[in-house]
């Protein structure tokens, strides 16, 4: 094929997605951006990130400090377009309409794209209302849309109000992309037809995130040599379980255990439970084991995951959190519970465990056991190696290609299987 034809099957991608970085809120939906701007150094992108608002959202702020902080107008990120626009959405009511309000207002955005020839594929994150506004965007800019699927669509499934909403845009989306298997049975059981969903998950930085010397990481953060060190990372919500880790910390000190506890994070879209979290420790009196290190930078992740034993993550819902591969990197087992796709990434022993969400006694256990066991670090770094970016942006690639040249047809195998996600390497 020629030159010109090859650059006629790169379309200018889109990325759709009301949660994303931006100076106002640097931490926000990083897991996108690791991921689309990689597409990006393979075909033009820009992002449309629509923004939340109401007009006494400021007042509101006063008594809420966090609540939703806004974002500039335009950013420009590793080179790439990244816009704001508003769209009207009251707190906590009138969620029926998020999909309607956040499509007109990124409306006018989007349409000055295509006019300039930067939109010929919409590629939206979250089934809703992102993936919602997404395909009624499509529908009007007649461009094919993709939604992947990240974990808020198993709570939105099971709600009466959104059931529909989410099952619409599922089906009219040209191609949808699951993170996880268990994302992709949700989107099953909405009726999609297996051919048009597949698995593509998250993949890991290998340059970024490497072990360096424990006892320098330790060094650095002030813990003692001889400890034994729980991580845990992510932002502080009630979600993501770092109180269910901090309950543990007592019983693993009745046991013998030495166990000191990295927070690592900070607020979140979905709250900031610092406060409570640094109350639960100091009331528990465990203000010396349990370290909170504030939000960390990707690229300084790894100097803290390198100063622990064991990995743990206590969430109550998750779709595939990097965050697993990232300290597999680093060389570090993972505790975690039966959530969401967190079995399809520690899908083996060696690996780490999985325990039941909400089992106190058995996270617990598992936090012992681990703290206890020798791992073989090198086969748990060698995991990481076989999951990189590089084999999933390939796959993206290719879908995002097939679309342009024919909307509705993509290159997928008929059972919708990734094949980046073998069985030798992902149980």
């Amino acid at each position: 094929m020629s030159r010109m034809g090859l650059d006629a099957d790169r379309p200018h991608v889109v990325v759709f997605s009301s949660l994303f970085p931006s100076t106002v809120q640097p931490m926000a939906g990083l897991f996108i951006r690791e991921r689309m701007f990689r597409v990006g150094q393979r075909m033009p992108l820009a992002v449309v990130a629509p923004s939340a608002w109401f007009p006494l959202q400021g007042l509101l702020r006063r008594f809420k400090p966090g609540f939703r902080p806004g974002a500039p107008r335009h950013e420009t990120q590793q080179g790439l377009d990244v816009w704001y626009p508003r769209f009207f959405s009251l707190p906590g009511v009138l969620k029926r309409l998020d999909g309607w309000f956040m499509a007109l207002g990124a409306w006018p955005r989007l349409r000055a794209l295509q006019r300039a020839g930067r939109l010929d594929l919409l590629d939206a994150h979250f089934g809703y209302p992102d993936g919602d506004a997404a395909v009624r965007l499509g529908h009007w800019l007649k461009v094919p849309v993709t939604i992947t699927m990240r974990g808020t669509e198993s709570r939105h499934a099971q709600n009466p109000a959104l059931r529909p909403l989410l099952a619409r845009a599922l089906h009219r989306a040209d191609r949808v992309f699951a993170v996880s298997e268990s994302l992709r049975q949700v989107a099953l059981g909405l009726g999609v037809p297996p051919e048009r969903v597949r698995v593509v998950g998250n993949g890991v930085d290998l340059e970024r995130f490497r072990p360096i010397d424990m006892a320098q990481a330790r060094a650095v953060l002030g813990l003692p040599q001889d400890a034994q060190v729980l991580v845990s990372v992510g932002g502080l919500c009630e979600r993501k379980g770092f109180h269910r880790v901090i309950d543990c910390l007592p019983a693993l000190r009745e046991q013998g255990a030495d166990a000191h506890l990295l927070v690592v994070g900070g607020a979140s879209p979905e709250g900031d439970w610092g406060d409570r979290l640094r109350a639960q420790a100091r009331d528990a009196g465990l203000e010396a084991r349990v370290h909170f290190t504030g939000a960390v930078a990707s690229a300084e992740l790894h100097r803290v995951l390198s100063a622990a034993d064991v990995f743990v993550l206590a969430t109550r819902n998750e779709g595939w959190a990097n965050v697993f591969l990232e300290a597999m990197a680093c060389g570090l087992p993972v505790v975690t519970t039966a959530v969401g796709g967190n079995a399809e990434v520690v899908c083996r022993p060696e690996l780490g465990t999985v325990v039941s969400f909400g089992d106190a006694a058995a996270l617990t256990q598992a936090l012992r056991a681990a703290l206890a066991r020798a791992w073989d670090r090198t086969l748990i770094r060698q995991y990481a190696q076989a999951n990189t970016w590089e084999r999933r942006v390939e796959v993206l690639e290719a879908e995002f290609r097939a679309l342009r040249r024919a909307p509705g047809a993509g290159v997928m195998p008929a059972d919708g299987a990734d094949p980046a996600r073998s069985p030798q390497n992902h149980g």
